[in-house]
This record gives C-alpha cells, structure tokens and sequence, in this order.
C-alpha cells in the first residue's frame, strides 16, 4: 500500500515533488496553517506528517492520526511545537532542517545590527513622506558606527558563530556569552571573547540573541537584564520572541534604558495593532523572516522531506530531534 504524508500548509515544492514520486502527499494549498478541527481531520492514516511553527503537534494530533504515524517532520530548525516526549513514547521519529538556515538568518541578523546603528527605516520613512527639503545636512539622521563597536552574543551556536563571522569584517569587538564556554582555539580562531552574561548586558554596543526556546531560556531577558544594559545598547532578536519579555521591553525603550530594537520575533505572532512595540521609531520589526530566501526555503523542504523519505525506507534521518531515544524508536 502506497504511504501517506501530509503536509500542512502550502511549502516551497522542492522536496514535496520528491516524495510525489514515491508516496501519496496532500499538501495543503493555504499559505495560512490549518484549524485544528481541520488538522485533526488531515492526518488521520497518515505515515507522516510535514509541519511548521504554527501546528501545535500534541497527543490529541498523533491519536488523530493513528498507529500508521511514523515520523513528524517539521519545515524548521525549532520543535517546540511538537510534544517530542508523547512522539518517543508512542514510536514516532520526531525531525527537523538543523542548521541549514543558519547563514540566511545571521544575514539578516547583520541587516538589522546595520538597519539599527543607521537608523536605515527612519531615514527611509522620511524621504517617502516627503519631508526631505534641504539636500544634505550634517546632523540629520546621525547613526552610530558599526565599525569597531563591540557586538554581544547571547548563545553561541550555529547561528550565533555565522554572525561572528559576518562581524570580523567591521572589526567589532566579540563578546559571548554560553553555558558552556568554547575551547580557547575555537575562541582565537573565531575571534571572541567570553564574559559572563553581566559583562556581556553591560559592554555591548548590539546585543544579538541565539539561544533556543528551553525552559530555562524563557524570558531570559527581563527587566533585571534591561537595567544592566547601557542607552546605547541595541537589542537584536532573531531566535525565539519569548525569550525576551516583550513588556518588560516596553518599559526599556519608554525609559530610554537602551537605544533601540531590532525584532524578527515575538511572543505572540502576528503582532496586534493595539502592540505598543509598534509606536517606537528606534524599533525594527519583521514578519518572521530570518530563513525567509528561496534557496534556503528550498533547501528546507528537500531536507524536510528527505528526513522522512529515508525513515520511511529503514534509513537515518538527516536530523533528528529525538536522537537520545534510540532505544524506543526501533
């Protein structure tokens, strides 16, 4: 019998046309994630499912589908929409894209960094509000240097080491901060320097965040973090929005504890009209679109894809989430 897979939201077709070879997929053809009633309805039988950030994959989806779900593949590097315990229990290989959006996300991690210090969107929003009538001036839309400013990682991983590299090329002076510290040649070769996380809130001119959405990362920056920071610090997040609390953000910008924002994520997406986020002219915010480029989409759904093609046919996963569970998934 030919194998089912769902996908459940409209997805670069690189890899879905690879599994159409072989399989039976229905993908959905909204660009918007499904209801639940409807997610529910979509899986049931299904070998495999192909999801996103947005389907909250728990016990109630996996009963739905049945005892034929074998694999959950999810179109992101992040998985903390998919109940990964349940999944192990009951069998189900749990897998995502690893680190293959890593470059495009630092890309726009520095675009930010530099949309910031320039104040790029202001300067923008001026001239097409016509409000430019005097040519060149020499205090209009003073910024501030990127180079050799001093950037802070938060979290130096995949991510977080691509920007560092991007950051050589302005000469900034790297700073990190890790739970567990870099051996010292990694640290030379990559050009950084580990502080503690104090050190780093206090020192840095742009403070870039790359840390997982665990537990022990929620609401990691706070307002104690807010007031260790100086007024000439910009906060740049493009990892996960509730490691940030969003009010306690609010009240840094209102008290001008820190210069600005630059936001690819958000505690609560989409953002509401009412978000007073959106009434700062020293905040940027983006739709969510740190792995937001065709190759990198693309690269995203063959490997989503590739993940459960290779579990289907008695192969290793690309990348797997649940690798410590070996031992139930058999």
């Amino acid at each position: 019998m030919i194998k089912k897979i769902y996908v459940t939201r409209r997805i670069d077709e690189t890899g879905i046309n690879l599994l159409r070879k072989k399989y039976n997929v229905f993908m959905s053809f909204k660009h918007t994630p499904p209801s639940k009633k409807e997610l529910l309805k979509r899986v049931k039988n299904v070998d495999a499912i192909i999801c996103t950030l947005n389907e909250r994959i728990d016990s109630e989806v996996m009963d739905a589908a049945g005892d034929n779900l074998r694999v959950i593949s999810t179109f992101s590097t992040g998985y903390e929409h998919i109940d990964v315990d349940e999944a192990t229990k009951r069998g189900i290989y749990v897998t995502n894209t690893g680190d293959i959006l890593s470059e495009a996300t630092a890309d726009l991690t520095f675009a930010l960094i530099l949309t910031l210090g320039r104040r790029v969107v202001e300067a923008n929003k001026y001239v097409l509000g016509k409000k430019w009538k005097y040519g060149w001036m020499p205090n209009l839309f003073l910024g501030t240097n990127i180079f050799n400013s001093t950037l802070g990682i938060l979290g130096l991983g995949n991510i977080g080491t691509a920007v560092a590299r991007r950051a050589r090329g302005f000469n900034m002076n790297i700073l990190y901060y890790n739970r567990h510290r870099l051996n010292r040649n990694k640290e030379k070769k990559l050009g950084v320097n580990f502080v503690d996380k104090d050190t780093l809130l206090s020192n840095s001119d742009f403070l870039s965040i790359h840390v997982s959405l665990q537990k022990e990362n929620y609401h990691l920056i706070d307002i104690n973090e807010f007031k260790k920071m100086n007024k000439n610090t910009f906060v740049i997040n493009t990892s996960r929005g509730s490691v940030i609390n969003e009010k306690s953000l609010i009240v840094a910008l209102g008290k001008k504890w820190i210069a600005g924002a630059g936001l690819d994520v958000f505690e609560s997406e989409p953002l509401k009209k009412s978000n007073a986020l959106l009434q700062f002219n020293n905040v940027v915010i983006l739709p969510h679109i740190g792995s937001a480029t065709i190759q990198t989409r693309s690269k995203m759904s063959e490997v989503a894809a590739l993940n459960i093609h290779n579990i289907l046919e008695g192969k290793s996963p690309l990348f797997i989430v649940n690798k410590n569970s070996k031992d139930v998934l058999i």
